[in-house]
């Protein structure tokens, strides 16, 4: 059994009969982080490979660029509806797995991808404007979040408050520091949960003992 993310299908269930044999081609072949062509059959919710080809090498992924790409897959296997295009969620799971190859900090890469996540999932935020007053966002002010409100401009200080000049990081998807990386691990493991569950994430095990 694999599961496969198709550009046009989105997330698909498949069989690969044979793949275990010792001297099957397609033991090779599906393997996380290769892009492969494929063909498959089948009208339920498991579908039958009858033909693999990989489109290209496998990416190289190393050390926690290698923990962070099975993040992405989890996140895709947890989140993602089966037979529903996916094309623009499947260029952005592309160029993150790229950018990990190229050795870019996979916290910035990984918060990038989650936000494009986000917005795919219809989770929509307005990360420029206080949705109290509609004014623009302040960079030395506080905001607090209220689901299915936004940011609303704020005095308290907590783990649901963020700086303007964050969520200004937010919508331009731009982390040039620590803090914007905190605050935006904290919002999307806030802002994912609902669609994720409570289930630890087996990529996080790895890379804690790490």
């Amino acid at each position: 059994m694999v599961d496969l993310f198709i550009e046009s299908k989105g997330r698909i269930t498949a069989i690969a009969k044979g793949a275990r044999r010792k001297r099957s081609a397609l033991k090779g072949l599906l393997q996380p982080f290769t892009p492969l062509i494929v063909q498959y059959s089948g009208n339920g919710n498991v579908k039958t490979l009858s033909q693999v080809e990989a489109s290209s090498l496998s990416l190289p992924l190393f050390g926690h660029a290698l923990y962070s790409g099975f993040y992405l897959n989890e996140l895709i296997h947890r989140v993602i509806v089966s037979e529903v295009d996916s094309s623009e969620l499947f260029q952005a799971y592309l160029e993150a797995l790229q950018q990990l190859a190229q050795h870019i900090h996979p916290e910035k890469v990984l918060r990038q991808f989650e936000l494009i996540l986000l917005e795919s999932l219809g989770y929509s935020v307005d990360f420029e404007h206080c949705s109290a007053t509609g004014d623009a966002i302040v960079d030395s002010m506080y905001y607090q979040y209220q689901p299915e409100q936004g940011f609303i401009s704020s005095l308290m200080q907590n783990s649901t408050s963020y700086t303007g000049k964050e969520l200004r990081a937010f919508a331009d998807k731009n982390f040039n520091d620590a803090d914007s990386l905190k605050a935006a691990k904290r919002f999307t493991r806030m802002a994912l949960k609902p669609y994720v569950g409570s289930k630890p994430f087996k990529s996080r095990e790895l890379f804690l003992k790490l």
